[in-house]
């Protein structure tokens, strides 16, 4: 039996599997596709899930340069956002990875970890009882087996069978936009210049990403130069010209014909270069819905099945894969706290709230008319000031929640994702903060120079890693960091510590952790 059984070898199940692989827990994924998608989605993650990704090396491993640093500039709505005005407050981290890049980069590491991933396995139902749910698998060749699981995920996108076996409700709402997407070959007719901006004959110099009109927004972006990839959207249920539906496949003269209706412009489209990845796309209708509930006893959701909407949801969904693992690693080793396992939806439920919220009011400022555009106007002025673009940036980056740590008055950064260290050990070595979040355990740094924080924890040294150092710019005497990078408690107080360790991370050293007996013995235990 599996300690974990995960429906969907997306991102979101990759990443799940990766987290609890480290935590040395038994996890099959079951992926419906026989090979990877190599389809065009999205095309990069933005804020501090591009730290996450950092904390467990893999940033470099996606593409990324040295470490992390907060882009200067942005975009809201398709209005410049000069982050540059925050500081060192910017939350603003890119990291312009294609999706199926990432896939591959965590498929990697699953497989490095020991995770068992299964291509070509639908999940047909599952059943559960008081301590396992038995999950029905159909294989390529049409024949079913069962497997047993203590817990199961469903990673299954939007339309997700687990989500809806477990009675789980998905409310929310659908517009009546109709996005088009499409990877080109180089034209002559445009001509792409500094400053995020573009030059199309017949047109003039436009931004290429969010050019609104009276008819749409459209953007020209040139991931790659030798295959831009154009998108359009039109604020029609029924665009004019021609469209088949949502059922009929793509074409390149429908894409045509719609960047004609949003800019005014013909361009003739012609498709990538032979052997280049390929991408037409329709999505008819935007939907903006979140699941009632994240748990339902001993199945959880995750990623696009528990929340969908036209924005950052893979960036959600990564760190919701973080949030719940080490979680369901403790409800596995038997330590986990009462309320730990309930405490993932409420966590996650608020930040996929925040998320839709800000996906729909873009998608709301980016609409044709005129009070829209009066709108944006007033939008326009008021990120004149820092105080708006702090908000706006940490909405953004997913860095505006922040989790209620059990404190009445926590002190800075409690319940926010933890702020990047210099630190220098008592080994004397320089060490970035994110190299000793490698290995997803708890975490307790000791800044005061002295040994109480570290004694206080000695009855957790089981689960918590200790660790004693030195920083230029410490934010606290110390700091106790939960494995998805969130800091559970922070301070001098030996009470206040004591507190936090048992209501995380369970009682001390009277419940001895599980022995393990999985079969990548480099894969650190705790």
């Amino acid at each position: 039996m599996f300690d974990v059984v995960i429906v969907g070898g997306g991102p979101a199940g990759l990443f799940l599997a990766c987290e609890l692989r480290l935590a040395g827990i038994e996890t099959l994924v079951l992926e419906r596709r026989t090979e990877p998608d190599l389809t065009d989605k999205a095309h990069g993650l933005t804020g501090q899930v591009v730290r996450l990704l950092d904390n467990r090396g893999l940033f470099e491993r996606c593409g990324g340069q040295g470490t992390p640093e907060p882009a200067p500039g942005f975009f809201y709505a398709g209005m410049p956002l000069p982050l540059h005005v925050l500081g060192k407050e910017n939350p603003m981290y890119l990291l312009p990875v294609n999706q199926r890049d990432l896939e591959r980069v965590l498929s990697e590491r699953a497989a490095e970890l020991g995770a068992e991933i299964r291509r070509g396995r639908d999940v047909v139902s599952f059943r559960r009882s008081d301590d396992r749910v038995d999950v029905v698998v159909r294989g390529a060749d049409g024949a079913e087996t069962t497997c047993a699981a203590r817990y199961l995920v469903g990673c299954d996108g939007g339309n997700s069978l687990v989500r809806k076996q477990s009675g789980i409700g998905f409310p929310g709402t659908t517009d009546h936009v109709v996005d088009r997407s499409a990877l080109i070959g180089p034209s002559e007719q445009v001509r792409f210049v500094p400053g995020g901006r573009v030059v199309i004959e017949g047109l003039g110099e436009i931004p290429a990403m969010f050019h609104r009109t009276g008819k749409g927004v459209f953007s020209l972006l040139a991931h790659d130069p030798q295959r831009p990839l154009v998108n359009t959207a039109e604020w029609e249920e029924h665009p004019a010209g021609d469209f088949p539906g949502p059922g009929a496949p793509m074409t390149l003269a429908e894409m045509a014909d719609s960047i004609e209706r949003v800019i005014g412009v013909r361009l003739p489209l012609t498709p990538p270069p032979e052997g280049a990845p390929t991408l037409l796309r329709r999505l008819c209708h935007r939907n903006s819905r979140q699941a009632d509930r994240y748990r339902d006893g001993r199945v959880f959701l995750a990623g696009d099945a528990a929340h969908v909407s036209h924005g950052p949801t893979l960036n959600a969904a990564l760190q919701d894969a973080a949030n719940l693992a080490w979680k369901l690693a403790a409800a596995v080793r038997g330590w986990a706290p009462e309320g730990l396992l309930d405490s993932y939806g409420t966590e996650r439920r608020a930040s996929g709230e925040r998320v839709l919220r800000h996906t729909q009011a873009a998608s709301a400022l980016l609409a044709p008319g005129a009070d829209v555009t009066a709108l944006r106007g007033l939008f326009a002025e008021l990120l004149d000031r820092t105080e708006n673009v702090r908000t706006v940036a940490a909405t953004m980056a997913g860095a505006d929640v922040r989790y209620d740590m059990g404190e009445e008055h926590p002190a800075a950064p409690t319940g926010w994702f933890v702020p990047p260290l210099d630190l220098t050990t008592d080994d004397g070595h320089p060490r970035r903060l994110a190299e000793l979040l490698r290995d997803a355990r708890p975490l307790l740094v000791d800044l005061t120079g002295g040994s109480e924080p570290s004694a206080v924890a000695e009855p957790w040294s089981d689960r918590v890693r200790r660790v004693s150092a030195t920083a230029d710019e410490a934010p606290a005497p110390a700091l106790l960091i939960r494995p998805d990078g969130y800091v559970a408690w922070a301070g001098a107080d030996p009470d206040g510590l004591k507190a936090a360790l048992v209501r995380w991370f369970g009682p001390g050293a009277e419940i001895p952790p599980r022995p393990w007996t999985g079969r990548a013995s480099s894969v650190p235990v705790w």
